[in-house]
């Protein structure tokens, strides 16, 4: 049985990002050592992670309400109480499994099958996360338009090299590249006109942008309080306000493509950005593997919806299977009911 050329092609891609955030995080161990690694992981103590559960409960709510709202924009109904459920467990799928988009895809799939329209429902979620990155890149900008930080003069003076360019240019080629031999060109573009046509719905009707914009900003927020309380426990002193720039470039890495489970540019870039603004790299790859076991700690909760519905599964196929063993009533129980 052959397999349609497209699934090869994803596969490959899938272990290329993979492979990239591994070959990223062996070069900082390589040029940083296991220390910067393991020295924030000692101070993680218990109300850190109460800390991080609360954080967590805030962002996966806000983030589920905008999923709902998105969902309702196409047509779709979700209550609120099942999308945090499923949101919980999509972020524990996440962070616990290669890639770090595998839960989203299961969300999506799960949704889309149960309100009868895998299309819309795997479309919901794409314009859901799409919503959260968009916030995340307009208010980014902002913040290190009126914060700049030495990182960013550091980026420019790079930039303005010819290898800078080089290495941007072959950075947006691999993108471009990535995206067009994952999906192909054609089911891309009308993937693109699609989401354009029902991102107009979903996201920029009356009813559904003042939601989403506002639980995106509550979203944003959080997570710049995970990163900053990340940063304090792995010893990192400087003001709020100083961090908060570097806290933004290592999210916004994130959205790189070249992750296993969420791991890889954030920790590479929150070093640059650390050592950079005169914090010491050590300092923000510590940072970042603090803030990657945290959000992984926000996640747990996850787990305990994919163990009850398991459990519920189970109990619902045994009755099942139990009703099917049982023997066929005869003729004179028939009759002797009736009577």
């Amino acid at each position: 049985m052959t397999r349609p050329a497209g699934m090869g092609k994803r596969s490959v891609w899938a272990w290329l990002r993979m492979l990239g955030g591994a070959g990223i995080l062996g070069v900082l161990v390589w040029r940083l050592g296991s220390g910067a690694f393991l020295d924030g992981l000692r101070r993680i103590d218990a109300p850190t992670l109460l800390s991080a559960l609360v954080l967590g409960l805030l962002t996966t709510v806000f983030s589920a309400w905008r999923w709902c709202l998105v969902a309702r924009g196409l047509g779709l109904r979700l209550p609120l109480g099942r999308a945090v459920a499923d949101y919980y467990r999509a972020l524990f799928l996440n962070a616990a499994l290669p890639g770090g988009v595998l839960g989203d895809v299961h969300r999506a799939v799960r949704h889309g099958r149960s309100a009868g329209d895998l299309g819309r429902g795997v479309r919901a979620v794409v314009l859901e996360r799409t919503a959260g990155q968009v916030v995340l890149l307009v208010a980014g900008t902002a913040v290190l338009l009126l914060r700049p930080s030495p990182a960013l003069a550091q980026a420019g003076r790079l930039l303005g090299t010819p290898a800078g360019w080089i290495s941007a240019a072959v950075v947006a080629s691999a993108a471009v590249a990535g995206a067009y031999w994952s999906r192909g060109a054609s089911r891309a573009g009308r993937a693109v006109r699609t989401a354009l046509a029902e991102a107009r719905r979903a996201l920029f009707a009356r009813e559904s942008w003042p939601g989403v914009t506002l639980s995106s900003v509550v979203v944003l927020a959080g997570y710049l309080a995970m990163f900053v309380l990340a940063a304090r426990v792995a010893g990192v002193s400087a003001p709020v306000a100083e961090l908060v720039p570097l806290v933004v470039l290592a999210l916004l890495a994130m959205a790189l493509p070249l992750n296993v489970g969420g791991w890889g540019p954030r920790e590479g870039v929150a070093a640059w950005a650390f050592g950079a603004a005169g914090l010491g790299a050590a300092q923000g790859l510590a940072s970042a593997v603090v803030y990657g076991v945290l959000a992984f700690a926000a996640s747990l909760p996850g787990a305990g919806v994919l163990v009850v519905r398991w459990a519920a599964g189970l109990r619902a196929r045994r009755a099942a299977d139990t009703a099917a063993a049982e023997p066929a009533p005869t003729l004179a129980e028939e009759a002797g009911r009736g009577a």
